[in-house]
């Protein structure tokens, strides 16, 4: 039976209380599973007991597609205002692929909970996956078919299977994060160092505005532009003070 809501609770303090049990809650199954997840560790994460959790969340497996759902809908919301802004269809390619480079390497607990939900997946298990691809990412495909398509018609894009762009410009970002143990023994160096990931974003967007444009130059002068104007963000593993001796090459 859910708990007693506290006599003192305000609307304001429920939606801050709730809230910061689903922040803690994000970071525990990230890092633990769902299965794995502890709710004595949520609560005294969030400060506060545990028999508010289930006043506000009911049971575990509830609380754990709330925190999924609140990490997805931040996605959503980033990567709608990068699809939507006002610029042609070719900048708006460039500026999500640099966006979803920016994703991996900073949410780091929605990769994690995205890696588990497609091994529960392949393991028969539905979990939480199919409503996330239809309150998010069957959106923003849709989105991201349509930027394409009217980039092709315009003439700015060259003229190949839609598909292949994000392929192209978003399959890159998750192979090279994904594969660098391989790169680590192939090259060898650490794909993870500063330097080399900023060195992997210019890359990306320089090879875009080379590969996706009819008119290269035209290409190669957006990309510039868009690195120029989007700072790699910080996080964790990033150190403003080693990303210093990289610049932007401009064309």
């Amino acid at each position: 039976m859910p708990a007693q809501v506290p006599n003192d609770a305000s609307p304001d303090r429920s939606a801050e209380t709730r809230a910061r049990i689903l922040d803690a809650a994000l970071h525990e199954f990230s890092a633990n599973g769902l299965a794995g997840a502890r709710t004595e560790q949520i609560a005294s994460a969030a400060g506060v007991n545990k028999a508010l959790l289930y006043y506000h969340f009911e049971s575990k497996e509830k609380l754990y597609l709330a925190a999924l759902e609140m990490a997805a809908g931040r996605v959503r919301d980033r990567s709608m205002a990068v699809l939507l802004r006002d610029a042609s269809p070719g900048e708006r390619l460039l500026r999500a692929a640099l966006e979803h480079f920016d994703r991996i390497l900073t949410q780091r607990e929605f990769q994690s909970l995205m890696q588990q939900e497609m091994m529960r997946l392949h393991q028969g298990q539905e979990g939480a996956l199919p409503v996330l691809v239809k309150r998010v990412f069957a959106p923003l495909h849709e989105m991201f078919r349509s930027i394409v398509r009217e980039g092709i018609a315009s003439g700015e894009l060259i003229d190949v299977d839609w598909m292949q762009f994000p392929l192209a410009a978003l399959g890159a970002n998750v192979f090279y994060f994904l594969s660098a143990p391989v790169w680590r023994l192939v090259i060898p160096f650490e794909p993870f160092e500063q330097k080399e990931l900023l060195k992997r974003r210019i890359a990306l967007v320089e090879f875009l505005g080379q590969a996706i444009f009819i008119d290269r130059r035209r290409g190669a002068e957006l990309a510039a532009r868009v690195l120029a104007d989007s700072p790699m963000p910080r996080s964790e593993a990033i150190k403003p003070a080693e990303l210093n001796g990289i610049e932007v090459k401009q064309k």
